[in-house]
């Protein structure tokens, strides 16, 4: 290259150089800012205000320390969205050659979106770019939203949900087409989202109401943060789920998996081991702020019940939901390192070896305040380690009670209640081989404390003869003892009888303790909440009364019982 050409190569670079410099101070940028207020207020059918605009070269943008976008006047004065500072990517020839301004990219810093639905389920961005917005596209190359916070909320409550760290993408955006979107975010309480899908094309009718496809995964969200159960009583639980969303119009479809960690659902109770799964799938209407819950599958390791039902949102904190819940046959060795989670601690040293369990139960209330009711049934179990005849042999009646060191029950039945502050028991039935028949009714506080009244109907085999008339005291209960005592005189090995024992189960779900009734209230009280039916007795066939006259005389005592 010649020496002139260098010169010629060195004026034209020092002339950039020049242009570059002075062009800030040449086109001053800012008086672009009422125009950009303009249409993008019209645009939005918000007011939109700016702050004052700046020109960068080193990568062609106009920057603003601030953006206000106002909030729909129905919803308040507060603005719906405030940013720390806005880049505008833009092309730098025709801002020069022709002053004209031709849009990129947007990225806005730390904006704070805070969003809000009334009553009548109508949010407070469903009046964004309404009908109102002048005819033709805005297309932006990228839409960045970095460090963002969104407030999400109820006017009918004061208790906001708040998600940091938002990244928002938008790529091809465009109000007349589909376009693609990717989030993520820190959840409120602890948890992480992302959200990716395409939007589109804008309805202008309601924001809201704006069609969307795409998938959401959620890890780590924490139950009791997000007021789904009561943290002021111990309860929690982690969330992780990843489900697929079609929304159109009123409708949205949500299917997919949800999985509860260290579920602790009622006081009392410590985090379950095993986790709960559920493959859902739900409808909802959004206007109609309901939606239905299709059949679905909750497993617990093998475990699987089967779901379905309906939820309601009135635009308060929390939803109403209905849901029914149907199991058959379950193994409970899948579903023991579950019971702790919802305040049930075997005893020291036992666990459930074998059985099934049957339940068909309705989960109903607010989300914050759950109950879970219904019919549970227990078959086949063996819950080993458990020496029942060693528990109770302090009970009159019970001597000679051999059960061995693992308990064996042919079957239990029980009406089930679980709330978050404990479990109730009603029309407790159990046929345990080893004894006879239970029947009772009681509770497991918040504390694991026992509360059971309990009536055994003996009918196995005693050692060591035929021992004291349980369920009597004072007189009566003497004269039961001197009638085993003769009964069992001159007899040796087993003797087969059947006798009616009322007994307290007390104590701690992990250390029961069986103890008489010595106050003789347990047989009233039950009948009581039988609707003073009998208490039952054994099945026909099983009660074999006594041949001596000793033996009818214990009889009679029964029956008047």
């Amino acid at each position: 290259m010649t020496r002139r050409a260098l010169q010629m190569t060195a004026a034209i670079v020092g002339v950039i150089v020049v242009l570059v410099a002075i062009t800030p101070f040449v086109i001053r940028v800012d008086r672009f800012r009422p125009l950009i207020e303009e249409r993008a207020s019209a645009a939005l059918g918000r007011r939109v205000d700016l702050g004052k605009l700046r020109l960068s070269l080193s990568r062609p943008s106009l920057t603003t320390e601030t953006l206000v976008i106002a909030d729909d006047p129905e919803f308040g004065s507060s603005p719906f969205l405030e940013a720390k500072s806005v880049s505008v990517g833009i092309k730098l020839m025709p801002l020069i050659l022709s002053r004209s301004l031709k849009v990129t990219t947007i990225t806005i810093d730390s904006p704070q979106v805070t969003v809000i639905r009334n009553a009548a389920g109508r949010w407070n961005y469903s009046s964004l770019g309404s009908s109102a917005m002048p005819s033709g596209d805005m297309t932006f190359k990228k839409l960045e939203w970095t460090n963002g916070r969104f407030i999400v909320g109820s006017t009918n409550s004061r208790t906001r949900s708040i998600y940091d760290h938002v990244e928002v993408t938008v790529s091809d955006s465009s109000v007349t087409s589909t376009f693609p979107v990717v989030a993520t975010g820190d959840l409120d309480g602890g948890g992480h989202f992302t959200l990716a899908g395409t939007v589109g094309r804008l309805n202008r009718e309601d924001a809201s109401l704006t069609p969307f496809d795409g998938r959401l995964t959620i890890k780590g969200l924490n139950l009791a943060a997000r007021g789904f159960l009561n943290p002021s009583v111990g309860l929690g639980g982690l969330l992780d789920a990843d489900a697929t969303i079609a929304s159109r119009n009123d409708e949205r479809e949500v299917r997919g998996t949800a999985r509860i960690l260290k579920a602790l659902l009622v006081a009392g109770g410590s985090p379950s081991a095993q986790p709960v799964t559920v493959d859902f799938n739900t409808k909802y209407n959004r206007r109609k702020q309901s939606g239905v819950l299709e059949p679905s599958t909750l497993r617990i390791g093998n475990a699987t019940a089967h779901l379905n039902g309906t939820y309601h949102s009135s635009g308060g904190e929390y939803s109403l939901v209905n849901i029914k819940v149907v199991g058959d046959r379950m193994p409970v060795t899948d579903l023991r390192s579950f019971l702790p989670g919802i305040g049930i601690h075997l005893p020291k040293g036992t666990t459930l070896a074998a059985g099934t369990l049957n339940a068909d139960l309705t989960v109903s209330g607010p989300t914050n305040n759950l109950v879970t009711a219904g019919r549970v049934g227990l078959y086949g179990a063996t819950l080993a380690g458990f020496n029942l005849g060693a528990q109770v042999k302090a009970i009159s009646g019970f001597s000679g009670l051999e059960t061995g060191t693992d308990l064996n029950i042919e079957r239990l039945t029980t009406n089930l209640r679980v709330a978050q502050n404990g479990l109730r028991f009603e029309t407790f039935n159990a046929v345990v081989p080893a004894v006879g028949y239970l029947i009772g009714a009681g509770t497991i506080d918040a504390r694991n404390n026992l509360d059971f009244k309990m009536v055994a109907t003996v009918t196995a085999r005693l050692h060591g003869g035929m021992g004291s008339m349980a369920g009597t005291s004072g007189a009566i209960g003497a004269i039961g003892d001197v009638i085993g005592a003769l009964t069992s005189a001159g007899t040796s090995g087993s003797k087969s009888r059947s006798q009616r024992i009322p007994f307290l189960v007390e104590g701690t779900t992990s250390d029961p303790r069986f103890v008489p009734d010595l106050s003789g209230l347990v047989i009233p009280t039950l009948m009581s909440q039988l609707g003073n039916r009998e208490v039952p007795g054994p099945a026909p066939g099983q009660h074999e009364p006594s041949s001596n006259p000793l033996g009818a005389i214990t009889d009679l005592f029964k029956k008047k019982r």
